[in-house]
């Protein structure tokens, strides 16, 4: 099956819109490869080159347009080289309140750049989680890195305590000051909606879910991202 780019619609060609130039299809990168020797006028010349210009700026603009989808997801970063913690703030279990409490402050301790996803915060972080382990119930804390799944509690501190932990930050970015719009909680209230996850319908309904937010009228801290990124 041909790659995704191949296939380009009128919109991305447009910038190399020409009356002579088409699609890219399978002949057309055929004939790109094999020069026909019994045609070698100097306009036909150009055409070939003119055409293979045009096949090449289209692909560019298609890996382009993918890789900038991909950065601009901000539930990926467990793919990219930081520390993603998995964890949660309550103290209903103090048990797992005080595992998580331990693990963010050996994560803090190395002072490199650590994407912390409180799951109380935000309810979308369990369903994340649960795809990214395969597992319908979760322990936490747990912490990952570029894509890599490190354990939870007993895991970290044992590769804290053996050293292993501190050769894995080779290359991360440093750690930054507390926010000043949200003093490090990640999260704010959503401007849409002013906290409280409702809006109200002009054309009719009463008020609906605010569809901004998440159930507790947070959206993630802009700021806090953008640094991250």
């Amino acid at each position: 099956m041909w790659p995704p780019w191949v296939n380009t619609t009128q919109s991305s060609g447009a910038a190399c819109r020409s009356p002579s130039f088409s699609s890219p299809t399978l002949k057309d990168l055929h004939a790109l490869l094999h020069d026909d020797p019994g045609q070698r006028s100097p306009s036909h010349a150009l055409r070939r080159i003119l055409h293979r210009a045009c096949l090449a700026s289209t692909a560019l603009r298609a890996l382009r347009s993918a890789a900038s989808a991909t950065s601009s997801d901000p539930l990926d970063r467990r793919r990219r080289g930081v520390f993603v913690l998995y964890f949660t703030s309550l103290r209903v279990v103090r048990r797992t309140f005080e595992d998580c409490r331990a693990v963010r402050s050996i994560l803090r301790g190395l002072r490199v750049a650590v994407d912390e996803r409180d799951l109380s915060m935000d309810p979308r972080f369990l369903a994340e989680l649960q795809a990214a382990l395969d597992c319908p119930q979760p322990t936490l804390p747990q912490v990952f890195l570029a894509g890599r799944c490190l354990g939870g509690t007993d895991e970290i501190h044992r590769l804290h305590e053996s050293g292993e932990l501190k050769a894995l930050i080779d290359g991360l970015a440093p750690a930054t000051s507390a926010c000043d719009r949200c003093g490090g909680a990640r999260f704010v209230l959503c401007a849409a909606c002013s906290g409280s996850h409702k809006r109200y319908n002009d054309k009719g309904g009463g008020f609906r879910a605010c569809d901004e937010c998440n159930e507790n009228g947070l959206v993630r801290c802009p700021d806090c991202f953008a640094s991250a990124a």
